[in-house]
């Protein structure tokens, strides 16, 4: 039988950051797949959402990845399961995204953005190695396609994307002769709530800029929003993005590397092929037209305010 349809439920996965997006529709997937998954929510609220919409096997379980009981509580669950069902997967997906120009963005926030993107994730495959140590199983590291190709405004978020890759490549040379696998999945434009979160930061960090700081950065942030509220749009479903997910965790000899979404497979291809100064024109010349286009929708509300 293929061990990604198991309807014996009997093995867990941890999946972090499930409450919305990619995440619950990841843990709602692998519940549908057989497996036991308990889902990683911030809130009592999220959890009780996903009670009433989850299948069957769907567990929601508090867990805030920068909060060291929280990380402890999760690891104690596992290891003292009533069923002592084996942990098939760690699913490292919680996360959020702050982008801002690197001079603008408070250094309390590059230390959030890499708390939650880097920080957290390792701390939790460090409490739950020993159980996939036993298991023989997967940690699925959750990056993004942000982890190769670095727009303007997205240091940080990249930046933390850079690294959680650089940890995933280091901790996959160290664990592979212990049976654990280490598979990196790079997603592209999907259509979560993370990535309207996002924007919405985005354009509050906008309005903190000093007037000096506007005047050299407000039309590419301008830019940069319009952008990413296009590629959402033409972007996947967070369903697509969960099979994939859930392929990366379940499978017994994975890839070390997927990406998700069409955008991500052609964007990494092209800065594999183009040298640094030639992707920087690619990346201007593409902004352009969102500049533009910004300017239009302005003025057009402008007018239309007027008459």
């Amino acid at each position: 039988m293929n061990s990604s349809n198991r309807t014996d439920r009997q093995e867990l996965i941890v999946v972090t950051g499930a409450s919305t997006g990619m995440g619950a529709a990841t843990a709602k997937e692998l519940a549908r797949r057989g497996f036991h998954v308990l889902a990683g929510v911030r809130r009592d609220a999220d959890a009780d959402a996903l009670r009433a919409d989850g299948p069957e096997g769907l567990e929601p379980v508090i867990l805030d990845i920068t909060m060291e009981s929280d990380v402890a509580a999760i690891a104690d669950r596992v290891a003292s399961d009533p069923l002592r069902r084996p942990l098939r997967a760690l699913i490292n997906n919680a996360g959020i995204a702050i982008n801002a120009p690197v001079e603008t963005l408070p250094i309390i926030q590059w230390r959030k953005q890499f708390e939650v993107n880097l920080f957290g994730h390792i701390a939790m495959t460090q409490a739950l190695l020993p159980a996939l140590l036993l298991s023989s199983g997967t940690v699925v590291n959750i990056s993004s396609v942000g982890g190769k190709v670095v727009l303007p405004t997205y240091g940080a978020y990249a930046g933390s994307k850079f690294a959680l890759e650089a940890v995933s490549d280091a901790l996959r040379r160290e664990v592979a002769k212990l049976g654990i696998k280490v598979v990196v999945v790079e997603p592209g434009g999907v259509k979560t709530e993370m990535v309207e979160r996002g924007i919405a930061t985005a354009q509050e960090l906008k309005a903190n800029m000093t007037a000096a700081q506007l005047a050299r950065y407000g039309d590419l942030t301008t830019a940069v929003t319009a952008q990413a509220e296009s590629f959402t749009e033409a972007g996947v479903s967070a369903e697509h993005a969960a099979k994939v997910i859930a392929k990366a965790a379940t499978s017994s000899r994975p890839r070390t590397r997927y990406t998700i979404g069409r955008d991500a497979a052609i964007l990494l291809r092209v800065s594999r092929l183009v040298s640094d100064r030639a992707l920087d024109r690619i990346v201007r010349m593409n902004l352009r037209s969102f500049v533009k286009d910004s300017s239009e929708k302005t003025s057009a509300a402008t007018a239309s305010v007027g008459t």
